[in-house]
């Protein structure tokens, strides 16, 4: 297939409004064929769904070369489908034999790093098993989290310690699979890894099995049974040790573990409980029940920064609050808490949980999971230091290019998808001016989207449905352009009106405000045409422009006379 024609992808990009400035000029990326086939639900994907996935694999640590296999379960969704199945797995990995219910198929090929597999006539309805053996040095991550691959690295005792990181790059890159985050495997999945004796695996979920060998290898099986993004299935190799605590939560209790390095064990022990105690306190309240009881909670020391794996949280902040030591507010108030265990725990919620089908749509898992800081943040020191927080945060704000890019491609947004999706929640709570109504939505969101797979507009619909106000528009200006809404203010003392209009924003930009002071608020309704309501000299300050953006992320500009 030819790259995307360029009319259907200027097409694409108006509609979307995502046009984007590269090296100064304007121009529009043109997608490949691997893009589409990595972003796309294809012919050859859609026929049928991911049931579970039993992954195994064998790491020797010397000479960075993995081997092991693939065996997925699915279910026959299409009556009328292709004779071939896509699957994903990223070279220089490879497939080195297939089995088809036991049978061995031997008529497929490879384009790039997808897999065509040829399949005998399946009936609609009906469950199949496709083994996929592969083998092959990975691809190793030479910056993790934030490049991909596998992690062959030492411990401080210059011991093996080995993990992966995949989140966009794609599970295909250490083992074959369906690589689309829309199709999770609705009877969870398990993980095995065959170690020297020595070392000590971990991986999703709750151990199911440990075998020891011959040869002086063991196996660790690890299982969930909830439904799981394929990126988020990770393993973890080295001298781990091990403690658990009980958490009592809504749902009743739910078993916390603690995977650190051996030298490392008091220091965790003494350390991880509290922030992980925290931070369910704060996010149960805020979202719901931690989403995965049946799973459990684990946090598991690893030497990159962390990640949000489901069940199994990555941990590699140094045992110290902040982020590696720095507050991305600058307020001092994100050297109070642990960035990592907050920041990545929330991702159970927003990521795990609910998912987004297509990477374009990562903001469901970043914005909300950035806001969820300053929802920590309220819950411990209060409303006053969350808008601290958030306001400060700002600072990391690029507005470079739209939050939601090109959809089918596997692209990615602007990570401005942290601070200003951030900010665009806390803009939205603000105007909703209901606590109450602004957690219901949350939990709710949670509990109707528990375990699936959305899309960005059915999150953005709920919050409609709920408030019964249409923020379609509100999401639309931070989500897919690069203005800041201004709202212009103009004083008439003469007559004891405030107007008021919005300017640099979209057609039909409808946020509502609400300026609130200790005993008296005000709520008005902008838009492009001026409006006035009455002020006095007492509420006067509640239109103060600091004071708005503190609570809005929007420019204030206080006018002279009104043709300015």
């Amino acid at each position: 297939m030819p790259a995307i024609p360029m009319n259907k992808i200027l097409a694409t990009a108006l509609f979307l409004g995502l046009l984007q400035t590269t090296l100064g000029q304007d121009k529009i990326k043109e997608f490949t064929q691997a893009d589409t086939l990595r972003g796309t639900i294809t012919p050859e994907r859609s026929w049928w769904d991911v049931m579970r996935y039993d992954v195994y694999v064998r790491p020797v640590f010397e000479k960075k070369y993995t081997s092991g296999f693939n065996e997925i379960t699915y279910t026959v969704v299409e009556e009328s489908h292709p004779d071939k199945m896509q699957i994903d797995l990223q070279k220089p990995l490879k497939i080195d034999s297939v089995l088809m219910d036991g049978k061995e198929i031997k008529r497929y090929k490879r384009k790039g790093n997808v897999y065509w597999i040829e399949t005998p006539p399946q009936a609609m309805g009906t469950e199949h098993k496709i083994k996929l053996y592969f083998s092959g040095k990975p691809h190793e991550a030479i910056r993790p989290p934030w490049d991909g691959g596998w992690s062959f690295s030492k411990d401080e005792q210059g011991r093996p310690w080995m993990t992966v990181t995949c989140q966009g790059l794609g599970a295909s890159i250490w083992y074959p699979n369906k690589d689309h985050q829309s199709d999770e495997p609705d009877h969870g999945a398990s993980l095995t890894m065959r170690v020297p004796k020595e070392l000590t695996a971990v991986a999703n979920g709750r151990l199911l099995d440990r075998t020891d060998h011959e040869d002086g290898t063991v196996s660790f099986k690890w299982g969930v049974e909830n439904p799981i993004s394929n990126y988020t299935i990770i393993p973890y190799i080295g001298h781990y040790v091990n403690f658990s605590q009980v958490y009592t939560g809504l749902k009743g209790k739910l078993d916390l573990n603690y995977w650190v390095m051996d030298y490392n064990l008091d220091k965790a022990k003494n350390y991880m409980p509290e922030e992980v105690h925290n931070m369910l306190d704060a996010f149960e309240y805020w979202f719901g029940p931690y989403p995965f009881y049946e799973d459990g909670y684990k946090l598991i020391e690893v030497d990159n920064t962390g990640m949000e794996h489901q069940t199994a949280v990555s941990y590699g902040n140094y045992y110290a609050p902040g982020y590696r030591g720095r507050d991305g507010s600058g307020t001092g108030l994100g050297l109070t808490w642990d960035f990592i265990i907050i920041h990545e725990s929330g991702h159970e919620w927003f990521g795990n949980n609910i998912t987004s089908n297509d990477l374009a749509d990562m903001y469901v898992h970043e914005s909300f999971t950035n806001y969820s800081e300053t929802l920590f943040i309220d819950y411990i020191y209060g409303e006053e230091s969350a808008n601290e927080y958030n306001y400060g945060i700002r600072q990391g704000i690029r507005n470079d290019k739209p939050i939601i890019p090109a959809y089918g491609v596997n692209a990615q947004g602007s990570g401005d998808m942290y601070p200003k999706g951030g900010n665009m929640l806390h803009t939205i709570r603000h105007s909703i001016d209901d606590d109450k109504l602004f957690r219901n939505i949350l939990a709710g969101l949670n509990q109707t989207f528990h375990n699936q797979t959305v899309d960005g507009p059915q999150i953005q619909q709920y919050f409609t449905e709920k408030t019964g106000y249409d923020y379609s528009k509100v999401f639309k200006q931070y989500l897919t352009t690069t203005e800041i809404p201004k709202l212009q203010l103009y004083i008439d003392w003469k007559n004891s009106l405030m107007y008021y209009r919005y300017t640099n924003c979209i057609e039909g930009f409808n946020l509502p405000l609400v300026l609130k002071g200790e005993r008296e608020s005000i709520r008005i309704a902008p838009d492009k045409t001026w409006k006035s309501t009455p002020i006095t000299h007492r509420n006067q300050y509640l239109f103060t422009p600091g004071r708005i953006e503190k609570m809005y992320y929007l420019d204030v500009e206080l006018l002279k006379n009104m043709e300015e």
